[in-house]
This record gives structure tokens, C-alpha cells and sequence, in this order.
């Protein structure tokens, strides 16, 4: 499988494309992003690191001719391509959303017109917090909730408008990593205060990765569903 990884400097990214690296399943990954990638450290034995490219954009609402060749006979995409709700208060709202949402759906359009494979599976992430009913009360940051809520329910429309699409959302909660007390004590707090969970970004790859390899399991996947996922596969068959 040929896959696509949008946003593929970001945080959750990079552990997707470290792991694609050693998965024999994956014959291609196409990082797209605004500057270069690199090779991630840390790759486990038998990685291929040939099988990294890049395509770099200038934001993720313009392909080149370029771009779109390389999308080419890709057989899915994890877009993680986001401004996270502690990052939004820095930006005007109709900028987050432009990023968020226009961007999203952008991209999932031009890579559908870029002969990729069919079926083409599109994960797109989300947070656990993006509330899909837009007449339904939100008690915290309300707009960027209902936001995120719409470009889900926007993603899911247009895939099933587009020929050959298959999309659903994941919908973590705090991701964590090995060795960041800080993001682990936010992701404590978060557990204790609001009832949002935390999952580590190993766990996370591993449960993204598995859904666009094998076929996607339901729509959406929440936290519990993404930790089992992950578990089941740490566990082996």
C-alpha cells in the first residue's frame, strides 16, 4: 500500500511514519508537509527508508501538478492536519478553520482526482471533544467543538459523494509520549477534570495504521476503541 500522511512534521505524524517504515504492508509513504522530512530516529530493525518521500506544499489547499503525481495509486490517507483547541486561542477562528476544515476537504478532493486507488481509504483525525450535533450544548470552547464536529460530518459527506472513498474519524483523546512528564501530567488532569483520556502516540500509530492496512472497523473510533485496537496488536495474534 502506497500511503499518504498529511501534516507529516507534526507530533502524531512522525510516529505514523516511523512505524510505516517497518511495516512490510506499506510499500510507499508519501509525507506531505510544508518543509522537508526526515528520516525519524529511533526506527526498529528491517525499516526501509527508502520507501519515505516528500511533497512539500506551501499551505494544504494548493497541489501542484507535482503533488498530484505523487498522490497517484495511493491507497489511503491519515490527515492529521489540525490546530489543536491549546493552540487555536493564537489564531483568528475563521483561520483555524480554514486549516482545519478547507483544508481537509481540499485535500481529500484533490488526492480522489489524482488516480489513487480504489478503494481509497481516508482517516481523518480528529479530537474526542469535536461534537458532531451542531444544535447540541457545548460547555467548553463551544465554537472550535462544533467546528471540528462539522468537518467530520463534511469529510463523511463528501467521501461518500466520491467514487472509490471510504472515511471515517478517530477521535483521540490526549496523546502522551514516553519521556514527556509534562504532556503526561496535562493528560492526568485532563482524565481527572473533564473525563478526556489519554493514549500514547505509539498506541495511537499503531491503531491509525492497522484501520487504513486492514480496512476500517467502524465510524467513529473513540479513545476506548483506538486503546483496544492498539492493545489487541501489542498482543499479537
Amino acid at each position: 500500500m502506497k500511503l499518504i500522511i498529511s501534516g507529516a512534521t507534526g507530533f502524531v505524524a512522525r510516529e505514523l511514519i516511523r512505524q510505516s517504515l517497518c511495516r512490510p504492508e506499506i510499500t510507499s509513504v508519501v509525507a506531505l508537509a510544508r518543509k522537508p522530512v526526515s528520516v525519524p530516529d529511533g526506527l526498529a530493525d528491517g525499516a526501509d527508508t527508502s520507501k519515505l518521500s516528500t511533497v512539500i506544499v506551501d499551505n494544504y489547499g494548493l497541489y501542484s501538478a507535482e503533488a498530484r503525481r505523487e498522490f497517484a495509486g495511493a491507497g489511503a490517507c491519515i490527515w492529521t492536519v489540525a490546530v489543536t483547541l491549546s493552540k487555536a486561542r493564537g489564531y483568528e477562528f475563521e483561520e483555524v478553520k480554514r486549516i482545519c476544515q478547507d483544508w481537509t476537504l481540499e485535500g481529500l478532493k484533490v488526492m480522489h482526482e489524482s488516480a489513487v486507488s480504489k478503494p481509497f481509504r481516508f482517516l481523518y483525525m480528529s479530537g474526542a471533544a469535536a461534537e458532531r450535533d451542531q444544535t447540541k450544548p457545548v460547555q467548553f470552547r463551544a465554537e472550535y467543538s462544533h467546528m471540528r464536529g462539522e468537518t467530520e460530518n463534511r469529510v463523511l459527506a463528501m467521501a461518500r459523494e466520491l467514487d472509490g472513498v471510504e472515511a471515517i474519524v478517530a477521535k483521540p483523546g490526549f496523546v502522551t509520549a514516553p519521556g514527556e512528564l509534562l504532556r503526561t501530567i496535562i493528560g492526568t488532569l485532563l482524565q481527572w477534570t473533564i473525563g478526556i483520556p489519554s493514549i500514547s502516540v505509539m498506541d495511537l500509530a499503531t491503531a491509525l495504521l492497522d484501520q487504513v492496512v486492514n480496512g476500517f472497523e467502524k465510524d467513529p473510533l473513540m479513545p476506548e476503541d483506538l486503546a483496544r485496537i492498539a492493545g489487541s496488536k501489542s498482543q499479537g495474534p
